[in-house]
């Protein structure tokens, strides 16, 4: 690889053959060294998961024109830590990025994401991340329009970086035209009627996964859900420190000093 260009370092949650990486790969290539290690198959859902009790394999697959591919078999966090560790340990990612996931990572789907959780990874390496979305959830979705967009958003990364312990999260509606770009907060929401409960034949229960979202402030503005709601990209600036400073003082006025046991 040519160390004049931009390195950038891209996984996914949708497996190496999704078309989502396929474009994204495709956006960044004209303007950057680009390596692709992304799951085997789809790990959607399993955030900041590693795989802490099974062994990983890494397989060489076909390039994506020029960009060498490489599959894991473990979640998304696995294929970034093993692609900085086995693959390019004499190069540093000047990026990295997640996606192009099919389907919404706005709101709380921050926290289950696998998407988000490579943005917040490469963040937690301190290398600028991004996470991009597309509320289209079809495979066969044209994600065309969201081309120009996404290498806006990477170029202006790769310019002027990130804050330490700041990634992006950025989602776009499901529509082939936009009607701008807002900069918003998470919105707050939550899944309900989670559990599907079925009976087998062979006399036992099973459950699925499933679930409604629910938007606990439909009207506010300011938020990611609104903006997509409202035909607009919706870039959410996330923070790797989840300390809630504000509340500080609150706990440290418990004085928590436990009793001592009687003898």
């Amino acid at each position: 690889m040519e160390k004049t260009k931009p390195f950038i370092l891209i996984s996914n949650d949708d497996g190496y053959h999704s078309p989502g990486i396929r474009l994204l790969a495709d956006v960044v290539k004209a303007f950057a060294d680009v390596l692709v290690v992304a799951p085997e198959s789809a790990r959607s859902g399993f955030s900041c998961a590693f795989s802490g009790t099974d062994y990983l394999r890494l397989k060489r697959r076909h390039n994506m024109g020029d960009t060498e591919v490489w599959s894991c078999t473990g979640t998304p966090v696995d294929c970034v830590k093993i692609a900085l560790d086995q693959l390019c340990p004499e190069r540093r990612p000047d990026l990295i990025i997640g996606g192009i996931n099919h389907g919404d990572n706005s709101s709380i789907n921050n926290h289950y994401s696998g998407t988000m959780g490579i943005a917040k990874e490469g963040c937690m390496k301190y290398i600028p991340s991004i996470a991009f979305s597309s509320c289209y959830y079809e495979e066969d979705a044209n994600l065309e329009p969201l081309r120009p967009y996404i290498e806006e958003i990477i170029r202006r990364v790769l310019v002027d970086g990130l804050p330490q312990g700041i990634c992006l999260n950025v989602n776009f509606p499901a529509r082939q035209s936009f009607e701008g770009v807002r900069v918003c907060r998470m919105t707050h929401g939550s899944w309900t009627n989670e559990i599907s409960k079925e009976h087998h034949p062979r006399g036992y229960d099973y459950y699925w996964v499933v679930g409604s979202y629910r938007n606990d402030e439909p009207l506010a503005e300011d938020t990611d859900q609104w903006a997509l709601e409202n035909g607009y990209i919706a870039i959410t600036p996330t923070t790797i420190d989840v300390t809630a400073y504000n509340f500080m003082d609150n706990v440290r006025s418990w004085d928590i000093k436990p009793k001592q046991p009687s003898k």
